[in-house]
């Protein structure tokens, strides 16, 4: 699938911001899947660019005196998938790494009853239990804007009952961690028909490899290869070709498109603009 992708995001202040620090991780991570044919930030200053600690682009952009305004753009194409979804067994980092809790994802009485009853299940399918957790938690959370914020907790979203993808995709990762899977949030784009998805959060699990039979085969009981998966809680469905992945974290904190830090400025006001539609290569 080629897709044309297309995210405006403005920062606008009721009094002067003196200095401000701003994190960008807008860049696709081309890997298995996803192929970036061009891309650029349209940026109000030179930012330098980095690779944070897990391996996300990050572009680091500092901006000195007073403005009322900070618009960031981030334009470009790639081509994904068309295959149907499938484990990477790539490993980038350690998979024990995404077994560890986090500020955002850490779990209490409620989550770890509510996980407990996949246990069973995963043990036999984890695959299998995941898509029933899955399920599960869709219809437990439906999605409903207005309950959490960027800094909700998984254990709180989970209390309300209601949440958006990023809460969908934390409280999945939580879930997963306690049934010994390394999971990760990711941040990305959605190539949908629905506005309130084109900018999107979705989970990855570490799907276990086969175990070795007496025969020395593999045994496959857990109905899918070892490897890398991603869940959109949110559509109730496996990231396929629509999804164009920016970056990976233990939680939202250390995987959101933009974060920063600024002096004065008083009252913040954000919005973001994403398009992300499907075309064809030669397209202008």
């Amino acid at each position: 699938m080629h897709l044309h992708i297309s995210h405006e995001t403005v920062y606008d202040y009721d009094a002067p911001v003196a200095r401000s620090t701003q994190y960008l991780r807008l860049t696709p991570r081309a890997g298995r899947g996803l192929r970036v044919l061009h891309w650029h930030l349209e940026l109000p200053a030179p930012a330098s660019a980095c690779k944070d600690a897990f391996g996300n682009t990050m572009h680091v952009l500092s901006l000195d005196g007073p403005r009322r305004d900070i618009v960031l753009r981030a334009v470009g194409e790639v081509d994904t998938s068309d295959a149907p979804p499938t484990p990477d067994p790539e490993d980038e980092l350690p998979a024990p790494l995404f077994l560890r809790d986090s500020p955002l994802t850490r779990a209490d009485d409620q989550l770890r009853q509510f996980a407990a009853s996949f246990a069973d299940a995963a043990t036999a399918d984890a695959h299998g239990a995941l898509l029933a957790l899955m399920a599960a938690l869709g219809e437990r959370m439906p999605y409903v804007r207005g309950y959490t914020d960027a800094a909700t907790p998984a254990a709180q979203a989970f209390a309300t009952g209601h949440g958006v993808c990023q809460d969908h995709a934390q409280v999945f990762v939580c879930c997963a961690r306690l049934l010994g899977l390394p999971a990760r949030y990711v941040s990305g784009y959605l190539a949908t028909d629905f506005e309130h998805v084109a900018s999107h959060a979705w989970a990855e699990v570490r799907l276990p490899d086969a175990a070795p039979t007496a025969t020395g085969g593999r045994d496959a009981s857990h109905g899918m290869a070892g490897g890398w998966l991603g869940y959109d809680i949110s559509n109730q469905c496996l990231a396929d070709g629509r999804y164009v992945k920016l970056a990976i974290g233990a939680d939202y904190l250390d995987a959101c498109p933009v974060r920063g830090v600024r002096t004065g400025g008083g009252l913040e006001t954000m919005r973001a603009e994403v398009l992300v539609k499907p075309g064809t290569a030669d397209q202008q």
